[in-house]
């Protein structure tokens, strides 16, 4: 390998993946290591050394010549108690497990001007409070975020976590502490809470004398990957679910909840949300269907005067918090195709409704979209996207979170937009068309509106 080079790794739920790339933004090597979860119901677990053996085998693999930094990026919200040693005593929890989610009311009644609308039941700061009714003692044990524990296994001691892994265990950022207070009525000691610091600072170094820098979250590595790191740059992942981050200037108060911001590691702040929608719904509407020839079909097809608000779940968090929301469908789908062609343009719906309540917000006017996550396989609905939001879409070269954190590990001292700017590179720009569906995106606007879903 020819270096020098900035290694990311990003610790999925089903993989870790390593990959390095160099000043220019050249991928130099790839690794990937499958991991495996155990779910019980609404329990979801993994165990943390499998995270250590995965990570020690793609680095193996991957560290050839010189490297010059790491950082390592996360599911938003998984976690573990450790001693004060930073030896595991409990396995992960993972960002999805909703076993307290009946602790969500006791935290807000902690600080309700504070988590009313913003704290979510698997969060992690609920899962925390069921450990502690299990019977774990926090005066004994640290709270370690599943990047933190990684890079705590590189650099060999414990180690602070970032701004954006501490979000959803209860982190102020705005004071940028610990909320001191209310968590004193939760009973929870700081001194189980670790220091925060902004991702890309460094957090020790490898036995060879390699810088490892904090992270972010894996939704924020996807969007340094994609570039989407000035107001008025989005990026839009679409797989399972729909998730949409960005830039601005001030932090968006959302009196809804919807949308939750991060710190943004060059200043200002990283606006988003993540819809119950998406994808997902496709193989449950169409099992066993051939997706990709009803893609073909649909795009000789065009828009169709039928949608499908495309919920995988009972409930909606984004653009709009709505509990009981349910999937329906408006007009006419005789046949998987049809059923097809409804699902893409109510996702592409949902994505225009998402951005015009981030405008009304506050949030800069969008001018372009970086489009990530694995429903860029279909050509037609990319398309489609850029044409229900008017604006150019974008699909970057390596839109893999592991890059993302690459190219952190790479700005460490400098400015993450800048070093995202020469590293960042972009496949293909589609630019939007004139199109037919406006008057039925107000039909479906006006039909979440009839049941009361947007409040």
């Amino acid at each position: 390998m020819a270096g020098p080079g900035w290694i990311g790794v990003d610790l999925g739920t089903q993989s870790v993946r390593a990959v390095v790339a160099d000043a220019d933004g050249i991928v130099l090597a790839r690794a990937t290591r499958p991991l495996t979860s155990h779910r019980d119901g609404v329990r979801h677990e993994q165990d943390p050394q499998a995270w250590l053996d995965a990570v020690d085998g793609v680095l193996a693999e991957v560290t050839q010549g010189r490297i010059e930094g790491i950082s390592v990026c996360s599911t938003s919200g998984t976690f573990l108690l450790t001693d004060p040693s930073g030896r595991p005593v409990t396995p992960a929890l993972m960002y999805d497990d909703a076993r307290a989610a009946d602790r969500r009311d006791h935290i807000v009644d902690a600080d309700a001007e504070r988590w009313s609308t913003a704290m979510q039941p698997t969060w992690a700061l609920p899962k925390i409070l069921a450990l502690i009714a299990d019977g774990y003692d926090l005066a004994n044990h640290r709270v370690v975020h599943s990047a933190d524990f990684v890079a705590a296994h590189l650099v060999g001691h414990p180690v602070a976590t970032d701004t954006s892994h501490a979000l959803k265990t209860g982190y102020d950022l705005i004071a940028d502490t610990w909320p001191t207070a209310a968590f004193e009525k939760l009973g929870l000691p700081i001194s189980a809470f670790p220091d925060v610091v902004l991702p890309g600072t460094e957090l020790g170094r490898t036995s060879a004398g390699v810088p490892v820098y904090a992270g972010m979250t894996d939704g924020c590595a996807a969007q340094i990957a994609a570039g989407a790191l000035a107001p008025g740059a989005w990026n839009s992942v679409l797989g399972t679910t729909l998730v949409l981050k960005g830039v601005s200037k001030d932090l968006l108060d959302d009196p809804t909840g919807a949308v939750y911001s991060h710190r943004h590691p060059d200043g200002g702040w990283l606006p988003g949300g993540a819809s119950s929608t998406g994808a997902g719904v496709l193989t449950e509407l169409l099992p066993g269907a051939d997706l990709d020839a009803l893609d073909q079909a649909a795009r000789a097809l065009g828009p169709i005067d039928a949608v499908t608000y495309p919920l995988t779940k009972t409930g909606e968090r984004f653009p709009f918090v709505a509990p009981r929301a349910e999937r329906f469908t408006l007009g006419a789908t005789p046949d998987d195709l049809h059923t097809y062609a409804a699902v893409l343009q109510g996702v592409a719906f949902i994505e225009r409704l998402a951005f015009e309540h981030l405008e009304k917000l506050g949030a800069d006017p969008v001018h372009s979209v970086s489009l990530t996550g694995g429903a860029t396989r279909s050509g037609y609905w990319n398309q489609l996207r850029s044409d229900v939001l008017g604006v150019p879409v974008e699909l970057p070269a390596v839109p893999d979170p592991a890059y993302g954190m690459a190219v952190l590990a790479a700005s460490a001292g400098t400015e993450v937009t800048a070093t995202a700017r020469r590293m960042v590179r972009v496949d293909h720009i589609l630019e939007p068309r004139k199109q037919s569906l406006d008057d039925l995106y107000g039909e479906f606007v006006a039909e979440l509106d009839r049941r009361g879903y947007r409040g």
